[in-house]
C-alpha cells in the first residue's frame, strides 16, 4: 500500500509547536537583558521545548516517516536528512545548555520558575559553578543559538525552493489542510502513551522529587531550643501562650517599583510581659526560614537562596524583644533581629490590648537588607529590591497562669 506523504496530526502539532518555540526563544535571547519576566519565560519555553522534543522523538521513533518526494535529487535528500538529524540535536542540546548556563551561574542564584508556578531546580553540577565551568556553559550555549538560526534559514530555504521550483513540494508534508485530502491513506497513530508519557514522567520526577535529581540535602537541624543567634529560649519562664491560628508574621517591601508581600508560616514566640513590671518583659521569637512565601513563587524560591536567607545554612532567624516601654499610643520595645550571622537592632511600637487572659498586639518595624546580608550579590544597590522591608507582626495570646 502506498503511504502517504503527509505527516500525521500529532507530529504535525509537535512540529509546529517545538518550530515556535524556537523562533521565540531567539527573540527572547535578544531581548530579555535587564528583565526579569523575560528571563523566566525564556527558561520555561526552553524547558517546554526540551519535554516536547523528548515526546517527538519517541513519537518519530514509533511512526513511520513519511517518503520524500520522489522528484527530488539524491544529494537534496541527504541534504534534508542531515539538516533534520541536527536539528532534533539541537532541540535537545540548547535546552540543556541553557539549563546548564542557569546551573553554573556562580554570582547570582536566580531560581528557574517554569511559568510562574512550578519550581524547576538547577542540574547537580556544583563543581562547575564557578567562572570558568559557567564562561563555558555560556559559550556553548550562544554558539549552538547561532547554529539553530543558520538550520532553520537552510531549512526554510529548501521548503520554499521545492515549493516553488518543479518538484511535488514539500510544506504539504506539514500543511495537510491546505492542501486538500491526503494522497495515500496514513497508517493509525501508535505510541500515545510512550511519547508523552516519558515527557511527562521526567517532568514530574524533576520538578516535584528533586532530592533525587540534585541531591538537594535537607537543612541542618540546631540544638534543641537554641536559635541561630544562641539564645536560649528557656531562660525564662513565659506567662502567654500564642494562638498560632490567629497571629501572623508578614513582610513586604518594593521589587522593579511594584510591591511584594509574604509572611513566614512556621514560627514560635516565648513571651514573658506584666504591663506592671515592664523591666522583667520579654520576648524571644523564632523563625523557621523556609517557611517565607512570597506573592510570587520566584521571589518565594528567591528567598531560600544563600544570598538571601540560606536556609540549608541557616534555617532559624530569631528576633530578641528587650527593654519595654510604654508610650502614648502603647508600647514599644528594642528589637534585635538576627538573620544567618547579622544583627539588627530595630525599635518595635505597639499596640496591645488585653480583656482578661486573652491579649491582641499588633507592631510593626522597619529594617534594612543591608546590614543583614540580603541580596547584597545581585542587588547591593538596591536597583531592583527596595533597601527597607516592613515586617508586621499580629499576635493573639492567652495568659498562662
Amino acid at each position: 500500500m502506498t503511504q502517504s506523504s503527509r505527516y500525521g496530526a500529532v507530529a504535525i502539532a509537535l512540529h509546529w509547536a517545538i518550530a515556535l518555540g524556537i523562533i521565540g526563544m531567539i527573540l527572547l535571547g535578544w531581548n530579555m537583558d535587564n528583565n526579569e519576566s523575560l528571563f523566566q519565560l525564556h527558561k520555561s519555553i526552553g524547558i517546554t521545548i526540551l519535554l516536547l522534543t523528548i515526546a517527538r522523538i519517541v513519537w518519530r521513533l514509533i511512526n513511520p516517516v513519511p517518503p520524500l518526494p520522489a522528484e527530488m535529487a539524491g544529494y537534496e535528500k541527504t541534504l534534508s536528512h542531515i539538516v533534520h538529524g541536527t536539528f532534533y540535536v539541537l532541540m535537545l542540546a540548547m535546552p540543556l545548555t541553557g539549563w546548564l548556563v542557569v546551573s553554573t551561574s556562580y554570582e547570582f542564584d536566580i531560581p528557574t520558575v517554569l511559568y510562574g508556578t512550578v519550581s524547576w531546580p538547577d542540574l547537580p553540577v556544583g563543581f562547575m559553578s564557578n567562572e570558568t565551568g559557567h564562561a563555558i556553559a555560556e559559550f556553548v550555549h550562544s554558539k549552538l543559538a547561532w547554529v539553530a538560526i543558520v538550520l532553520l534559514g537552510l531549512h526554510v530555504a529548501g521548503a520554499v525552493k521545492h515549493e516553488i521550483g518543479g518538484e511535488e513540494g514539500v510544506l504539504k508534508r506539514m500543511i495537510p489542510g491546505l492542501f486538500g485530502k491526503p494522497d495515500a491513506p496514513s497508517p493509525p497513530p501508535r505510541g500515545f502513551l510512550p511519547a508523552f508519557g516519558a515527557a511527562i514522567a521526567i517532568f514530574l520526577l524533576i520538578a516535584f522529587v528533586p532530592p533525587l535529581f540534585s541531591g538537594a540535602a535537607s537543612s541542618p537541624s540546631g540544638a534543641e531550643n537554641v536559635d541561630d543567634a544562641g539564645v536560649n529560649e528557656e531562660a525564662f519562664n513565659p506567662n502567654w501562650t500564642v494562638n498560632q491560628e490567629a497571629s501572623s508574621i508578614t513582610f513586604s517591601g518594593t521589587h522593579d517599583g511594584s510591591e511584594y508581600s509574604g509572611r513566614f508560616g512556621d514560627w514560635s514566640a516565648d513571651i514573658r510581659f506584666d504591663a506592671d513590671n515592664l523591666e522583667d518583659a520579654r520576648a524571644i521569637v523564632s523563625v523557621k526560614t523556609a517557611s517565607a512565601r512570597a506573592s510570587k513563587k520566584l521571589y518565594t524560591d528567591s528567598l531560600k537562596s544563600k544570598e538571601w536567607f540560606d536556609v540549608e545554612g541557616h534555617p532559624t532567624a530569631s528576633v530578641v524583644l528587650t527593654d519595654f516601654q510604654e508610650t502614648d499610643s502603647g508600647y514599644t520595645a528594642e528589637a534585635a533581629i538576627t538573620i544567618k550571622d547579622s544583627t539588627v537592632t530595630v525599635p518595635f511600637p505597639f499596640t496591645l490590648d488585653i480583656e482578661g487572659d486573652t491579649a491582641r498586639m499588633d507592631g510593626t518595624a522597619t529594617v534594612q537588607r543591608t546590614p543583614l546580608s540580603l541580596g547584597q550579590t545581585s542587588d547591593p544597590g538596591a536597583d531592583w529590591v527596595g533597601e527597607d522591608v516592613n515586617i508586621a507582626v499580629s499576635v493573639e495570646a492567652s495568659r498562662v497562669d
